[in-house]
């Protein structure tokens, strides 16, 4: 797991509110507590709210908002291999679906989607 997913993954666990060991967290990500250490001090220094230490745990202080284009690698495949589908299987939708992947080619250049092959 690339450390930008494992981030990503700690702040969607954090959104439940609820105190967070860094055990419990590396036992969900597979890392090891220190790396947890490393990845909250890092997230606090960076302007994320949230709080907590080592022995007593993590927990987001305030609502985080994510815009909802933080999609995984994993979310952007699965996106992309459906609207191509229905682009080559659909004719009454296949401009439709041509559409959105320009659209999601814009939204998000990481995806290199851009509805053209």
């Amino acid at each position: 797991m690339s450390r930008d997913t494992r981030l990503y993954d700690l702040v969607q666990i954090l959104r439940d509110g609820r105190l967070h060991t860094a055990a419990e967290l590396a036992g969900r990500l597979g890392v090891s507590p220190r790396t947890i250490w490393r990845d909250m001090a890092m997230m606090a220094a960076t302007g994320l709210p949230v709080s907590g230490e080592r022995g007593l745990g993590y927990i987001l202080r305030s609502p985080l908002l994510l815009p909802p284009t933080m999609l995984t690698p994993d979310e952007l495949e699965a996106l992309n291999a459906g609207l191509r589908h229905v682009e080559a299987t659909d004719p009454a939708r296949a401009r439709a679906a041509k559409s959105l992947l320009t659209k999601i080619a814009t939204l998000l250049p990481q995806a290199s989607l851009d509805g053209t092959d």
